[in-house]
């Protein structure tokens, strides 16, 4: 079947750096804009960082500039999600999706009411002491 699994959550400390992964199967992931949103208890999802199919393009949101980096290595079929000086309010449960765009920018893409094709099932990430 289609489908993309998130790893690397985990407890860190603030300050600390996690790196996670999303890793399609059933399907070629070079040709699809991939996502990584959040979700933190009480609140709504949101967008954390998109990368288009070529990877050429990226967005961010402001909350995490300089801090986080996407990338994406088609061979593996894996997008990558590097997070560094990790925040107490990075805790979340963190998403990937996958996007196939006929057109638009990798930024309208990046906000979870976007019609993704794939959806993972989330990997939690939790920042204490």
């Amino acid at each position: 079947q289609r489908q993309l699994v998130e790893s690397g959550g985990g407890l860190v400390q603030p300050g600390g750096s996690l790196r996670l992964s999303c890793a399609a199967s059933g399907f070629t992931v070079e040709y699809y804009a991939i996502g990584w949103f959040r979700q933190a208890p009480g609140k709504e999802r949101e967008g954390v960082s998109c990368i288009s199919s070529s990877g050429s393009s990226t967005n961010y949101a402001d909350s995490v500039k300089g801090r986080f980096t996407i990338s994406r290595d088609n061979a593996k079929n894996t997008v990558y999600l590097q997070m560094n000086d990790l925040k107490p309010e990075d805790t979340a449960v963190y998403y990937c999706a996958a996007a196939w765009m006929v057109g638009g920018t990798v930024q309208s893409m990046c906000n979870p009411s976007y019609d993704f094709d794939h959806w993972g099932q989330g990997t939690q990430v939790t920042v204490s002491s």
